[in-house]
């Protein structure tokens, strides 16, 4: 009880805690402020406080998930964002960090995890992607669009920046009519319909969650175009043939930095000499680090969001030119909290699927991941590559056209 409330007291200095302990003691940390929330939280038992302060990026989550933890109101965004406003990344985070035997054991493991062997990786793709599509459906935008919007205004809609979202990466990928494109990791299918539905292009969709690729299939076959726009369950390491343009979103943080040499490698043969490969993924404003023990073990298995400088130096000997680097700071917390707002709404629905643990978890996963763009050190990088010095025009200039184009 005594390092968890000097943690506390250190932690909270603008908004207020009031934290209960299991006897009914209470302990009110921090000031009251207009910008910040206030907060009370109680802990159930005994132990939980000291396995928090053990180790609190695991302990945190798992507490909350079984109702060892519990948030007045019930709403555990608050709770983060009074945590993670308090210790922005900007001004030099300092967050309680586990114990030194609990993060040399974690390096190790996460090491290992990464290295995503085509079996593993299948696996850590079920894991997520293979849950109820009914779930996603009741807290995405009705295209099923699961990575970061594109708001070219914060108040827009979901279902509008997701839109927009879209024209923004096809104006990247400077489409002409005949062109084949791949997409990898190409989720329920909705940018490859997009794809094809705007330039006419080819479309080959590649996936590794059964529960997708049936979807995406529907899909193409009800539109009509299951001859233009196709998908097929096969690791990208298998795929072969050449292609115009290679598109990927939200797929490069399963890869993990072991096999980085080894996508890119794949994705520059696969491309034709003038080819553009465009890849949007989470990543971290600081360098290499590590996932953290909660997502790694109920969310994202074998998950990582890499640095700039990993992306990089995984390209370097290749001839892969860089030819476009765009950092998007706060689309995806925006985008996270929109998400976070219709699986609260949808709160019955999402334990009737599963059970109020499962709807802990989730919830507690859309609040933390938006803290960290919000408060913390990630971004989404937008990366485009191209074979050739000249495959696209020298300035910015036909994105912006096109994207007005496709915006309509």
């Amino acid at each position: 009880m005594a390092l968890i409330d000097l943690f506390l007291s250190r932690a909270v200095k603008r908004g207020r805690l009031t934290l209960t302990h299991h006897n009914g003691k209470t302990r009110t940390f921090g000031t009251p402020d207009p910008a910040f929330p206030d907060v009370a939280i109680r802990f159930m038992d005994s132990r939980v406080a000291g396995e928090i302060v053990r180790n609190p990026a695991l302990a945190a989550g798992e507490t909350y998930m079984n109702g060892r933890l519990t948030v007045e109101g019930d709403d555990v965004r608050q709770l983060v964002e009074l945590l993670t406003a308090n210790d922005k990344w900007e001004d030099g985070a300092q967050r309680l960090n586990p114990s030194l035997a609990v993060r040399a054991f974690g390096a190790v493991k996460h090491r290992v995890d990464r290295i995503n062997m085509e079996r593993r990786s299948k696996k850590n793709v079920a894991h997520h992607y293979d849950l109820s599509g009914k779930l996603y459906e009741l807290f995405l935008d009705a295209d099923r669009q699961y990575s970061c919007a594109y708001y070219t205004d914060p108040s827009n809609s979901l279902e509008k920046a997701q839109a927009d979202k879209k024209a923004h990466i096809a104006a990247k990928l400077a489409l002409k009519p005949g062109h084949k494109v791949l997409d990898i990791g190409c989720g329920w299918g909705g940018l490859a319909l997009y794809l094809h539905e705007k330039t006419g292009a080819e479309v080959l969709g590649v996936t590794l969650s059964e529960e997708q690729l049936k979807v995406a299939r529907a899909r193409a076959e009800a539109a009509g175009v299951a001859d233009k726009v196709r998908f097929e369950l096969i690791d990208y390491r298998r795929v072969e043939g050449q292609f115009d343009r290679i598109v990927s979103v939200g797929m490069f943080e399963h890869v993990g930095p072991p096999q980085y040499r080894t996508f890119f490698t794949k994705c520059r043969d696969l491309l034709t000499p003038d080819g553009v490969m465009l890849m949007h993924t989470i990543g971290r404003l600081n360098g290499p680090g590590v996932t953290d023990d909660w997502t790694t073990k109920y969310i994202f298995p074998g998950g990582y969001n890499p640095a700039l400088s990993e992306i990089v130096r995984a390209n370097e000997g290749l001839r892969f030119f860089l030819t476009d680097v765009e950092v998007l700071r706060c689309h995806y917390g925006w985008t996270l909290d929109e998400w976070y707002d219709r699986a609260m709404a949808a709160r019955d629905e999402i334990v009737a699927l599963y059970d109020e643990r499962f709807f802990r978890m989730w919830t507690f996963y859309l609040a933390g991941a938006g803290a960290a763009f919000r408060n913390g050190g990630l971004c989404n990088y937008q990366v485009q590559l191209t074979r050739g010095r000249l495959s696209v025009p020298v300035t910015r200039d036909y994105m912006f056209e096109e994207e007005r184009r496709l915006r309509g």
